[in-house]
């Protein structure tokens, strides 16, 4: 299959080659300046799985003004804030006849994408794969080769041929997929898997590892799943999992398949990028608003998330200005 990755960063990268490795053609399209001009100079990107065996491997890159080309499909692998943008930077090149596939983080991506492709040609999933982006050019797949597992499900739950061809190259690049027909539910078993995981790791600023196996893991965990389960039952929305599967998906996790791994929320609070907490905690507790549910839990720690960034800011304004005044001294 021909595929366009609609950015190029961790999961991007990490879909992208083990696709191109299984044979598929695959082009990656990205805005990141720094990140581009590293690929192109080096010639490709250079790969690592669990810090160890780095080595160089050819991409073509282009960006949403360069490309020119007709995929099967698009994959979406951008932060929840900056899509609509790459949407409207990428339309000049989308075809009625295209489809549209994305495992991103959070929710709120759907109703972006039904902007630009029809309800038949939009494919979403949900992925338990750890990668990091060390820095421009240079990613790191987090487990051994084949580890992780990812849900699929057509948003009309109607697979038609295009999803059968693109279950089997997801499987043929060993992302072990499981096609379903509960598109919200699919979608928000997830959301409430990382809003445990993500948020948690991130405010204390420590690897999976170290969550799981903190004796009170089960019981912050069970918290936040009750509350956000209790919201979809009043939602009508059937979860794929179990409360009690949910939580046992969280300690094998945590503890067995990723403990290496820091999630992608706790990757951007380092980097003084915003958060997606706001389309994970912050979505569950919108949705428990519109079905008159206070989730207290959800919406503290969305608001800690915030408070830390906020913390952050102030903190890197401080050293900014810091610096600023010592260069005008030396000046002087």
């Amino acid at each position: 299959m021909k595929f366009a990755m609609i950015g190029a960063g961790a999961m991007g990268l990490r879909y992208g080659i083990l696709l191109q490795e299984a044979g598929n053609d695959v082009t990656f399209i990205d805005t990141w300046q720094p990140h581009i001009d590293k690929i192109r100079e080096q010639g490709g990107v250079y790969v690592s799985r669990d810090h160890e065996d780095r080595h160089l491997t050819e991409i073509k890159l282009e960006t949403p003004e360069t490309y020119d080309d007709d995929p099967d499909m698009y994959i979406f692998f951008t932060k929840q804030m900056q899509l609509a943008d790459f949407l409207k930077r990428c339309a000049h090149f989308f075809k009625p006849n295209q489809y549209a596939f994305t495992c991103m983080n959070g929710m709120g991506h759907i109703e972006k994408l039904q902007q630009y492709f029809a309800d038949d040609k939009i494919i979403a999933g949900t992925a338990l794969i750890a990668t990091v982006l060390n820095g421009p050019g240079d990613v790191d797949f987090m487990g051994k080769r084949g580890a992780g597992k990812m849900n699929m499900a057509n948003l009309t739950e109607k697979p038609d041929e295009m999803t059968h061809r693109l279950f089997d190259e997801l499987d043929k690049a060993q992302m072990h997929p499981t096609l379903t027909t509960n598109f919200k539910g699919t979608l928000m078993t997830k959301v409430i898997f990382n809003s445990v995981i993500n948020t948690l790791c991130t405010l204390f600023e420590i690897q999976m590892g170290e969550f799981g196996n903190f004796d009170k893991a089960y019981d912050l965990g069970r918290q936040l799943i009750d509350e956000a389960y209790d919201i979809c039952e009043r939602a009508g929305i059937t979860l794929v999992s179990t409360r009690d599967e949910e939580m046992a998906a969280l300690d094998h996790n945590t503890r067995i398949d990723m403990p290496l791994h820091y999630p992608s929320m706790y990757q951007d609070m380092i980097h003084d990028r915003p958060t997606e907490v706001d389309y994970i905690n912050g979505y569950i507790a919108e949705l428990g608003r519109e079905h008159h549910y206070e989730a207290h839990t959800h919406i503290f720690l969305t608001n800690l998330v915030h408070l830390s960034e906020y913390h952050r800011a102030n903190e890197k304004k401080a050293r900014d200005d810091a610096a600023e005044k010592t260069a005008a001294a030396l000046k002087a």
